[in-house]
């Protein structure tokens, strides 16, 4: 008991107390519920859409019937907010006059900023693009997150007192050495995983080839996406499958996606994968691309070759292995990769030697989320790898407990 409160607060990145505002629900004390949520977890409106809930894999009720359905609950709370609920904020002259960069508008960046603004910061928020959000904005399709309620809790950090800048991207309009120089006595880095994987197989640079990302960026950002008749993806991630329901919607006549191993190893949720299939997208398991084909210098099919699961690799999962002598050809005129994210620290770490992981994200202490640079901090997919919006909230929440420290010394 002194170890974990309840199964289900243990499993929430964010540490959520689940038990403490579905409670205030039931008992229909809906705005002490928004702001015991907002304690731990500002996006209350937002995961209460997009969260994958690993709460509800570890209720209690499960083991008599079904898991209580958290996440619906918090959908019903939110939607009874007509104003801004927020939990105690304090008000601290000496702190709001130490100065505190955030590169990254994403959901760990904007955690990061309304928990120090909490505390009496005055944090100021770089980013990139035109809009803030990240990935929430950039990838995430506005039929599973409405950008009215995305705006609205943007809105409601910046009351607190998170300034936000856009279309100030890191090594293009400003470097962390200048921060430095401008008086910026620590620097969050939330920027994300924005690059995506490529395919790794001959004819991928082919036109009509692209990767899930950019796709979804494109589409979201800009409004527009070119996209095929016949189009395969290749993945079996959520970036897969909002990759393969965007492409349904812009028109595509028919989307096949492909995915190296099972369909019970697919990381995706299990719930947009249903309602993908419902929407008419057809998925072939244990098939990997091959090589681009094409005509003309646009592609034309994507040759692959069947697999089979063979011993276990570091992932816990049977090793895809391919079956010889079983190539052949998937006929189609656009391929969308959506095999993972990377991130690219030479672009924007400059002259500053922060510690890097094998697979060259930034290395940050997990409780404090400081880097090897003393006065840089990082979170978020930058830091983890890719992982979900709750889990960015969460090494927001504990970078701004960590700033503060680093700036106070308690």
């Amino acid at each position: 008991p002194d170890l974990v409160r309840a199964p289900c607060q243990n499993a929430c990145p964010a540490g959520v107390d689940v038990p403490g505002f579905v409670s205030l629900v039931g008992e229909e004390r809906y705005a002490e519920a928004l702001r015991h949520h907002r304690e731990r977890n500002p996006f209350a409106s937002i995961c209460a859409r997009v969260c994958f809930h690993p709460c509800e894999s570890k209720c209690r009720r499960a083991g008599l019937d079904h898991a209580v359905a958290i996440r619906g609950v918090k959908r019903f709370m939110v939607e009874q907010e007509t104003t801004p609920q927020l939990p105690a904020i304090k008000d601290d002259p000496a702190r709001a006059r130490r100065r505190v960069a955030i590169v990254g508008g994403g959901p760990a960046g904007l955690a990061c900023g309304y928990f120090l603004a909490r505390l009496g910061y005055k944090p100021t928020v770089f980013e990139a693009e035109a809009q803030a959000g990240g990935m929430l904005v950039q990838t995430i399709p506005s039929y599973r997150l409405p950008r009215a309620e995305l705006q609205r809790e943007v809105r409601m950090i910046e009351s607190l007192g998170v300034e936000i800048r856009t279309n100030s991207k890191l090594g293009r309009d400003f470097t962390l050495q200048g921060l430095r120089a401008d008086g910026y006595e620590a620097v969050f880095l939330g920027l994300g995983a924005p690059a995506g994987s490529r395919l790794g197989v001959p004819g991928e640079d082919t036109l009509g080839v692209t990767e899930a990302i950019r796709y979804l960026r494109e589409y979201n950002l800009h409004g527009a996406a070119p996209t095929g008749k016949r189009v395969v993806v290749v993945g079996g991630g959520n970036a897969a499958i909002d990759a393969a329901r965007t492409a349904l919607r812009l028109g595509a006549e028919s989307v096949q996606l492909l995915y190296r191993r099972t369909r019970a190893e697919m990381p995706a949720w299990i719930e947009e994968i249903e309602e993908a299939e419902h929407e008419g997208l057809k998925m072939e398991f244990l098939i990997a691309p091959l090589e681009v084909v094409s005509e003309g210098g646009r592609v034309t099919g994507l040759k692959c070759q069947r697999m089979s699961l063979g011993e276990y690799d570091r992932t816990g999962r049977r090793r895809p292995v391919g079956v010889a002598g079983s190539e052949f050809v998937v006929p189609t005129d656009h391929v969308i990769a959506a095999i993972g994210q990377t991130l690219e620290p030479g672009a924007f770490l400059g002259d500053v030697q922060v510690e890097l992981t094998r697979n060259g994200y930034l290395v940050a202490d997990p409780v404090t989320g400081q880097t090897s640079v003393p006065w840089i901090f990082a979170g978020g997919d930058a830091a983890t790898g890719p992982a979900s919006v709750v889990d960015a909230v969460g090494t927001g929440e504990k970078a701004a407990v960590g700033i503060d420290q680093f700036l106070t010394g308690t």
